[in-house]
């Protein structure tokens, strides 16, 4: 087996509150948040700002020579990770619902699957991160030290991304929500490149029932109980 790498991978599918964990778990333990989604949902939007057929693949090979994707941290512990895409702060375009499904599609294309992953694990060589999506502890990072795997009834993940869509001021009909859940879990799991799936050695936690505090707890527990304390 390989040295096991010091970074901690938290997979899971949408809803389930992987992104705030994170950032929790990463400024608990001192460690980088590698927001993988994020980088998927800035390509979407740049394919689709400049109308390019995500079919086409030599197209989008082209396109990923022209893409520049730099991350920056939230203003507060639980602000999403910031993303400035050619240097345009693009935080919040890229997180609606309708991205998210671009998002989807433009992962299972291999030659953005590849480019992405070659910049994510090259941010996580040296350690120290901790990296949220879902195949960070399959493919991202096979050799991370700490592998989490969350999960949550879809119905309880539709309803979390409408309360936070409301918060925010938008519209989001929970029925519509849920619809969309359904099909990007689907997508995922079944796309023929790094689908969503358990490592078989990670810890899977369901957060249906449990709020953040509580899972975030779970994890560090985890970790530092791995570490010796």
């Amino acid at each position: 087996m390989s040295e096991r790498q010091n970074v901690v991978t938290i997979d899971g599918p949408s809803g389930v509150g992987k992104s705030t964990i994170s950032r929790r778990v990463a400024s608990s333990l001192g460690f980088t948040y590698l927001d993988t989604g994020a980088m998927y949902r800035a390509v979407g939007l740049y394919l689709e700002q400049n109308e390019i057929d995500i079919a086409d693949q030599r197209a989008v090979g082209k396109a990923l020579e022209q893409i520049h994707i730099e991350l920056f941290p939230g203003e507060g512990g639980d602000e999403e990770t910031g993303v400035l895409l050619n240097g345009e702060d693009v935080s919040q375009k890229i997180r609606s619902p309708e991205m998210a499904m671009v998002a989807s599609r433009v992962s299972a294309i291999p030659a953005v699957r590849e480019r992405l992953t070659r910049l994510q694990q090259a941010i996580g060589r040296e350690g120290g991160v901790v990296a949220e999506g879902r195949d960070t502890g399959t493919v991202v990072f096979p050799a991370a030290m700490h592998k989490f795997f969350l999960d949550a009834r879809p119905e309880e993940r539709a309803r979390r991304r409408v309360l936070q869509l409301r918060a925010r001021g938008e519209k989001a009909e929970e029925e519509c929500i849920l619809a969309m859940t359904l099909e990007r879990d689907k997508n995922d799991r079944e796309r023929p490149i790094a689908p969503l799936r358990q490592a078989a050695d990670a810890l899977a936690i369901d957060t249906s029932d449990k709020d953040l505090d509580e899972v975030t707890r779970l994890v560090l527990a985890a970790v530092l109980e791995k570490k010796g304390g």
